[in-house]
């Protein structure tokens, strides 16, 4: 039985009452998820990773060598199709790029979790170091999944700090320029997460806004809205301490538990590694340090994708974040 990693407001083994006495992956495992490294231009209050600009040491930032011994890994394991790559800014890892071409050159699908206020982002000199990103994301045709928690500034300012709407809708704005949301090869994605300790509203309506209103106000356009819940952890979870929510916010997660969700969970379908090549079942996992089958120093390259699958997964009372009304995974609602 899987080790769980509890959170103090529930009891120990909250989620396995569900019925979830062992959850599996899926007999194959078609995802290899990387978390490039947890420096990022914004310190957004629900990130589950803490990710920030203070967080660019080589120890916290996936290496030359390291992206190398991945790349390998995915050229010998064909059953791989998609490589999803996330952060921190995934754009600001001085490997992306090549990560990137090799990916496309070995056939495989590419997504990048873009946070697009980085593509006008200014540095100290007043320069746009990342401004490559949508032309070269184009190019490459890399699928993009771009977080935008609301369509309204007051709400994306209060979440991700003052100018980070302004800057998401240029962002947004330079990747339509580069034919994502047009050209049906350049895949658009929004990614929307709840300002407050509640569920996400239903996908799709919620899709149906977005497309309208950043449509009439900026002439953006996009091709899906995923709805993510936010989970009970690291920051996000910090905020709900702070304010004395986190108590009602775990309540209700278990509440609205929906076993329909297990079958589209995203640590069923995918592995994800750290910057250094550690094993985890899913980011959230990885965030909280609960590595793969319970193996302290379990590295991509010591197994197989066919030994992965069917594993047991290793789970906790954050998952209550997944399985919530009508689920949460990287890619949106479950069902």
């Amino acid at each position: 039985m899987t080790a769980l990693v509890p959170l103090p407001i529930l009891s120990a083994n909250s989620f396995r009452q569900q019925g979830v006495r062992e959850l599996r992956a899926a007999g194959k495992i078609q995802t290899l998820q990387i978390n490039l490294g947890l420096v990022c231009n914004l310190a957004c209050h629900h990130c589950h990773v803490e990710s920030s600009p203070k967080r660019d040491s080589p120890q916290e930032n996936m290496s030359a060598d390291t992206a190398r011994r991945v790349i390998d890994w995915i050229a010998s394991n064909h059953q791989i199709e998609r490589v999803d790559l996330t952060g921190g800014s995934p754009e600001m890892n001085p490997n992306f790029r090549s990560l990137v071409r090799r990916v496309r050159d070995l056939g495989r699908h590419v997504m990048d979790r873009c946070n697009p206020t980085i593509i006008p982002y200014t540095d100290h000199e007043n320069r746009e170091p990342y401004a490559w990103i949508p032309h070269f994301l184009a190019e490459h045709q890399v699928e993009v999944v771009a977080s935008l928690p609301c369509y309204l500034e007051d709400n994306v300012d209060q979440q991700r700090g003052r100018g980070a709407y302004n800057a998401s809708i240029e962002g947004l704005r330079r990747l339509n320029d580069a034919g994502y949301g047009r050209d049906p090869r350049l895949r658009l994605n929004l990614v929307y997460n709840p300002n407050g300790p509640h569920l996400p509203p239903p996908q799709a309506s919620l899709f149906a806004d977005y497309q309208r209103e950043l449509k009439n106000r900026f002439g953006l356009v996009f091709n899906d809205l995923w709805t993510i819940t936010n989970m009970p952890i690291k920051r996000w979870r910090h905020e709900l301490e702070r304010s004395g929510q986190l108590s009602d916010y775990m309540k209700m997660l278990a509440k609205a538990y929906n076993p329909l969700t297990l079958d589209g969970l995203m640590c069923r379908h995918q592995i994800h590694i750290d910057s250094a090549g550690r094993l985890y079942d899913c980011d959230f996992n990885y965030a909280l340090d609960l590595r793969t089958s319970g193996s302290p120093e379990q590295f991509l390259w010591n197994t197989t994708a066919d030994e992965l699958a069917g594993r047991a997964i290793s789970t906790g009372d954050h998952c209550y974040g997944c399985t919530a009304g009508a689920g949460s995974s990287c890619g949106g609602a479950l069902i």
